[in-house]
Formats: C-alpha cells, sequence, structure tokens
C-alpha cells in the first residue's frame, strides 16, 4: 500500500489580508456620544429643495418654455446636449449664485430639480461655454430682448419711469474688448460697461448692452436705447426717463424731444452752470424740496443748446463744523483742516437738475432723489447674480450671459413679489428664505413627494403665503391653456406688483411711483 506524500512545507509566510472597513457606516465620537456616519450616492437630494415652487412659476406663465422654444442654438452632432439641458445648467446655476462657469459642478449633483425643469441631465461648464458660442449673434440678441420683453410689456400701458445708469465690471484677463476707461473704483484696471435700462422702482431690468471698458458715454449708450425705445408703442413709451449728469447733453434731450419722452437730468458743473448757480443762489425763490434740501427753478441756456430749458437748483444747509482734508496727498501727508466759517457765512451743498417737465420743485426733487435705487439694482446684479462673473474671452459670450443673467433675474424678482408683495428682498435675502432648503425626493404609490427641511428662522411665516401662491397657479392652471403668454404676464405682474398698479383687472390705468 502506498503511502500518501508529504506536502511540503509552504515558503514564506502568508499573506495577511487587511480589514476594509464599511465606509458606509463609520462611528464618530462626538461629545453627544458615538453617532455613526453613512454616505449615500445615490440618494435624490437637493440643496433647492423649494425650487418646485419657481419652477411652477416658470411652467405657469410660459416664460421658461417661450424661451427654450426660440433659443436659436442648433447642435447637429448626435452626442450634443439638447439646448433644454444647456439651458437649464444655466438657470440652476444662476439661481445658485454662482459667479464662475467652474461652479456649475456643483449643480450637477442635483438629482431633484432637473427633472422638474424637463432636463434629461446637467450638462458640464464646457458644454455651456461651447454652447454660447456657436448661438448667433443677431439672432441671440433678438431672442433674449423678446424674453426680456415678456417679463415686463404689460407693465408698459401704465405711466412708468425709464431709469438709465451704466456700471463697471472689472476684468483680470485678456478679454476682448478689455480696456482701460472710466474706473474710479480702480483706476487703471481694465473692464466691461454695462450700458442698463431699467423700470424704476419695481426694479425689473429692459434691457443690458455690454461694451468695452472706454465705451461709457451716453454717446455710445444713445444709439442702443432709442432704438429700442423706437420698437415700442407710443402708449408705452416712459413717462419720464432718469439719468445723472452724464445723460444731461443736448443729444440726448433733443433725442427725448423728437419722442415727446419727459427727462429729468442732472447737469455738469460747467462755467456757464456755475453762473446759473450763482444767481439762483442770491436771487432766486427758493421752495422747500424735502428731507432738509431746497430749490428754485429757472431758465439756462448751454452755448451749445439752441433754445433755454427748465432747470432747477438743489442746495442743503450744511452744518457750521466742517473738516477738510486733502484727497491727493501722499500717505502720511495727509493733514485734516478745521474750515471755521462761523456766524458769517452759510455754507450749502448742492445739484443743478434739467428737465422738461411743468412739475413742481418738490416732486421733481423726490423724483431725482428716487434715481438712487439705480445703485442697489446694480449692487444686487453684479454681487448677489453673477455679472461681476461669467467672463470668457469673447465679447459675445459676455453680452449673452449679461442678458440671461438679467431676466433670470426679473423672473425671480416677480417670483419672489408675488410672494411678498410689499418690498422688494434681494437675493442675499430672498434665496435662503424662499430656495435654499434641503430637498429628498421620495416616490411611493406612484407618487414623487419632495420633502422639504428648512433651517430658517422665519420660514413659518413666508409658508402661507407660499400656499397661497401655490393655489392661485392652480386656479391659474385650468384656463393656462387658452391665454396666451401675454395674458397671463397680464395676470400674474397685477399680482405680484399690486403695490404699484391701482386698477381692477383686465385694464391697468396707474403705475404709482412709491418707493419699493
Amino acid at each position: 500500500m502506498k503511502t500518501p506524500s508529504k506536502k511540503a512545507h509552504p515558503k514564506g509566510e502568508r499573506h495577511k489580508h487587511a480589514v476594509t472597513p464599511n465606509v458606509d457606516k463609520i462611528p464618530v465620537d462626538t461629545f453627544d456620544g458615538k453617532v455613526y456616519i453613512n454616505w449615500d450616492h445615490n440618494a435624490t437630494v437637493t440643496p433647492l429643495g423649494q425650487l418646485a415652487f419657481f419652477i411652477e412659476f416658470l411652467k405657469q406663465t410660459g416664460l421658461f418654455e417661450d424661451w427654450i422654444d426660440h433659443c436659436p442654438l442648433k447642435l447637429t452632432s448626435n452626442n450634443a446636449p439638447a439646448t433644454r439641458d444647456i439651458l437649464g445648467t444655466i438657470l440652476l446655476s444662476v439661481l445658485s449664485g454662482h459667479t464662475r462657469y467652474a461652479h456649475m459642478m456643483s449643480v450637477r449633483t442635483d438629482k431633484v430639480n432637473a427633472p422638474l425643469l424637463g432636463m434629461k441631465k446637467i450638462v458640464s461648464e464646457d458644454s455651456v461655454r461651447r454652447a454660447l458660442l456657436k448661438m448667433p449673434e443677431l439672432e441671440s440678441k433678438t431672442w433674449l430682448m423678446n424674453s426680456l420683453k415678456n417679463c415686463y410689456e404689460e407693465l408698459l400701458t401704465t405711466p412708468w419711469i425709464l431709469d438709465v445708469d451704466t456700471t463697471i465690471k472689472c476684468l483680470y484677463g485678456h478679454q476682448e474688448g478689455a480696456v482701460m476707461g472710466y474706473n474710479p473704483q480702480k483706476p487703471g484696471r481694465p473692464s466691461h460697461t454695462y450700458h442698463t435700462y431699467m423700470i424704476a422702482n419695481v426694479r425689473l431690468v429692459l434691457d443690458v448692452e455690454v461694451m468695452p471698458g472706454n465705451e461709457s458715454s451716453p454717446a455710445h449708450t444713445s444709439p442702443h436705447l432709442f432704438s429700442w425705445l423706437d420698437t415700442l408703442e407710443k402708449n408705452q413709451l416712459p413717462h419720464l426717463m432718469r439719468g445723472d449728469c452724464a445723460f444731461g447733453t443736448d443729444p440726448i434731450m433733443k433725442a427725448c424731444e423728437k419722442r415727446k419722452i419727459n427727462y429729468l437730468f442732472k447737469l455738469k458743473q460747467t462755467p456757464v452752470v456755475k453762473r446759473f448757480i450763482a444767481t439762483q443762489m442770491t436771487d432766486g425763490e427758493w421752495e422747500n424740496a424735502g428731507q432738509g434740501w431746497h430749490g428754485a427753478s429757472g431758465k439756462i441756456q448751454l452755448t451749445t443748446w439752441k433754445s433755454a430749458r427748465k432747470a432747477v437748483v438743489l442746495r442743503r444747509k450744511l452744518s457750521k463744523d466742517v473738516g477738510i482734508i486733502e484727497k491727493n496727498a501722499l500717505p502720511g501727508q495727509r493733514v485734516f483742516q478745521f474750515a471755521d466759517m462761523g456766524e458769517k457765512f452759510d455754507a450749502y451743498e448742492y445739484a443743478v437738475l434739467v428737465t422738461n417737465l411743468d412739475e413742481e420743485v418738490l416732486t421733481l426733487a423726490y423724483h431725482y432723489r428716487d434715481r438712487a435705487d439705480c445703485e442697489n439694482n446694480f449692487d444686487e446684479l453684479k454681487n448677489q447674480w453673477g455679472w461681476s462673473g461669467y467672463t470668457t474671452n469673447d465679447l459675445h459670450r459676455c453680452r449673452l450671459m449679461a442678458k440671461i443673467i438679467a431676466l433670470i433675474y426679473n423672473w425671480w424678482t416677480i417670483f419672489v413679489r408675488l410672494i411678498e408683495p410689499n418690498r422688494h428682498m434681494e437675493a442675499i435675502t430672498s434665496r435662503p428664505l424662499l430656495l435654499n432648503t434641503i430637498g429628498k425626493m421620495i416616490q411611493h404609490a406612484g407618487q414623487k413627494v419632495i420633502q422639504v427641511a428648512s433651517s430658517h428662522a422665519k420660514f413659518k411665516k413666508i409658508q402661507n403665503a407660499i400656499i397661497s401662491l401655490s393655489e392661485f397657479f392652480k386656479t391659474f392652471k385650468s384656463s393656462a391653456d387658452q391665454l396666451t403668454l401675454s395674458e397671463r404676464m397680464r395676470r400674474v405682474l397685477y399680482r405680484a406688483f399690486e403695490k404699484f398698479i391701482v386698477v381692477i383687472l383686465p385694464e391697468p390705468k396707474k403705475l404709482l411711483s412709491n418707493t419699493s
């Protein structure tokens, strides 16, 4: 009988298998005891849990579908993303407060809101940049102007005020149009100039045109501005156009007078204007202009004017305690000096306005002070809505993104006004309250439920307003198929801006100029 052979002893040592921890459940020791961290990368969650209400607004008004349907982008490749996916990605990025294309990476994890917008996927930032580059310039400009017009057209049949102004966007690369121009905050820094037209008080952007940094004067604003005004019907023209001293020029005022548009501009301190100020200061009949100001009106004619125009000098008395510092002195050499006027002198700050309005001084002063609201709009659009970012090498895509951001800003402004009609809420306030909440999608028994968890302290106060808005859209839905886009927007705008429109539907007659 053959005995079994002995197995040789294996050479070397056996490999010790390392114990792989369960990465889905990690114990963490805290001051409240041990807790377990569990990762679920497939969970259907979103950081924009309440975006569904805004999506309902876009659907019931037809604004989003009209924007998608008329987009001039045509991609023929089988691998190219859909137009809806591209524009939807931009919408989600801008609503999230992004300022760079690279930030779009963060919205690609949103598995809830993309399907709600009818999107198949969220595309990359490179796909967005390439798609914008392929949009034809003239067609895309017309497309976005019409989309902007859908937001405000139904308000133009009531008396409204047009604010015109420019703002500077500093640039730090080698972009097209990045040249040095008027830049008081950062002298010598290349920039773009944003020429913007807005409806006063309701804070809606009519249009924006991006130009090189050295094209900030009204001479570059007026061709686009007045060609846009010429597209309006006579009953849609503004009751008043307002602007700072840059717009108080003869060509601008002539263009307004030709179209029978009232204007109110500030005048530059030229020698003729200074002589007019001196005459009014000593011989003028002063009237109360509100907030400590007084005004005196008269006629003035500059050397380049063919006829005299009405001008108003506004002045406000300064305190006796006045001090001065030479602003151009070198650092370390600045000296504060007391300007002791004593009891023999009165000091005033002053300004000169030019207008063709036949109104009293108090009304004119109020209208011009109200123009300062433009700066709040610029601050919000640049610092909270991405006008300071989304920069590319070519000017074409910069112009596209400026208009797209203005459009989304208008949509959000109208939506927030539907919830809070008594005041304007900037994005820094409205996003945490109405948008930024954790939402989890649950599908059960054929229903989709988004569970929302808001940590905002004022959420309960605004919850009833959100529910009321949703009920408004439910009644709106039954007749929405028969209504045109204009008729839908008329109903929405009159509800959103009821503070300004004093009328019963469907024919508004008056748009008040209350401050918002």
